[in-house]
């Protein structure tokens, strides 16, 4: 399926609704003019600066740049989940930043093929930097067309968290490992008044958790099919969807998940309102040590006859990559400079140590304050992997795939139903 962000589409998406929308959120910052045209200005545009995990960390090494750099001044815009569009509208004013930090997902996976960034693969290979990016994170972030959308370098372990102290309160001796297990699991919890398996059934989280649920019985190129297409119609595809209403109904998840949030989600296990939880490294990252030293990091639970041979994790290196665009092209000598600056290992080494980030380069640091972080990082032989399904969404089905997400935790909706909501998604793309 062709993305909608065409050209025809980028320049729709800067008028009416897009642009009043788009031009508060930039102007948070400064202004769209803020994306200075003075070759001496080096204009990055990033997630982190705020609450985002390793902001800390990033700005630090922000301000490390500069002492490193007195005659390049540089200039940090900070969005949310709103710079696709915010840096869309600026591209289309010829004010965009120099450099973007951002995942792949959605209007992303979409800005290479309609020039709003360039391929970076020249760059890293003049620059001397390929072999500080691991393969598996090169491939992830290349294209259908070979092109490299963007320097790889967060990366993330998406294991499930179990609270050890409040299984063995509810008299649950063992991690589950199968579907039987957690159902079972999940009625002693409820009988001891605390929640099972907390999930965001209104956001991203729940549609990984989801998305990951379905794969139980498909291998990653049945799911690579099912998530590019959005044809669920495929026996594997129907028996995971039948699974997750079994376990849906068998009461696994919190209670009026399909209302909950990742910020809901991290505060019950947080507060230990929950004793389950799916998390990324960052949310890993966030538990209390209180609650961190009675967890342990695992996979989710099989059932029968599935296709794998482990319980399942989703690791991804596509969570934030260094983007180019066409002005930052006008710029390259202070974009190489700072690229050399964040590949470093000093530099990488301190988003480790210090945030707890998972990368997608090459190095010896180990998140030693953050030991689920850690423990996720060691997960071997005792997990399976299966497919982040973001880099094979249609960007245009991104959104209601959200949508169809709340719909499928909410109790009672039949599995053909909840095939039919994600498979509607697609169609509306």
């Amino acid at each position: 399926m062709r993305s909608s962000l065409t050209r025809r589409g980028l320049l729709a998406a800067g008028s009416g609704l897009a642009t009043a929308a788009a031009l508060p959120a930039l102007s948070g910052c400064s202004s769209l003019a803020s994306a200075d045209s003075d070759p001496d200005t080096l204009v990055i545009h990033t997630q982190l600066g705020t609450t985002a995990p390793g902001s800390p960390t990033y700005l630090s090494a922000l301000d490390r740049f500069r002492k490193e750099n007195p005659g390049l001044k540089v200039k940090n815009l900070v969005n949310g989940d709103d710079l696709g569009q915010v840096y869309e509208t600026s591209r289309l004013a010829r004010k965009e930043a120099d450099v973007v930090m951002v995942n792949l997902y959605d209007k992303t996976l979409a800005w290479t093929d309609v020039d709003a960034t360039v391929d970076v693969a020249p760059y890293l290979d003049s620059w001397g930097l390929r072999e500080r990016v691991l393969p598996t994170a090169l491939s992830a972030w290349t294209d259908g067309k070979d092109r490299l959308r963007a320097f790889p370098y967060f990366a993330t372990n998406w294991p499930v968290a179990y609270n050890r102290a409040l299984l063995d309160r509810a008299g649950v001796d063992e991690i589950p490992a199968t579907g039987d297990q957690l159902v079972a699991a999940a009625r002693k919890l409820r009988a001891k008044g605390i929640a099972p398996v907390t999930v965001g059934g209104n956001d991203w989280t729940g549609q990984k958790l989801l998305a990951q649920i379905i794969q139980t019985f498909l291998s990653q190129d049945e799911a690579r099919h099912v998530y590019t297409t959005g044809d669920f119609s495929g026996r594997g595809a129907r028996e995971g969807i039948q699974y997750f209403v079994d376990l849906r109904d068998a009461g696994v998840f919190a209670d009026k998940a399909q209302g909950l949030t990742s910020d809901s989600m991290t505060t019950q296990y947080n507060t230990r309102s929950a004793a389950i939880q799916s998390a990324m490294s960052s949310a890993l990252a966030k538990v209390p040590e209180a609650v961190a030293r009675h967890t342990e990091v695992g996979g989710w639970p099989l059932a029968e006859r599935s296709a794998h041979e482990r319980p399942t994790i989703i690791r991804a290196f596509t969570l934030i990559g260094f983007w180019i665009s066409p002005n930052g092209v006008r710029k390259i000598e202070h974009v190489e400079k700072f690229l050399r600056f964040m590949y470093r290992q000093d530099t990488v080494a301190r988003f480790v140590k210090e945030s707890g980030r998972d990368m997608a380069l090459r190095t010896d640091a180990v998140s030693g304050d953050f030991p689920l972080v850690a423990a996720a990082q060691r997960l071997g032989s005792e997990v399976s992997q299966v497919l982040l399904p973001d880099v094979y969404v249609p960007p245009a089905a991104a959104q209601p795939l959200i949508t169809a997400t709340s719909t499928s935790f909410t109790r009672g909706t039949s599995a053909a139903r909840v095939r039919a909501t994600l498979e509607a998604a697609y169609r509306s793309a």
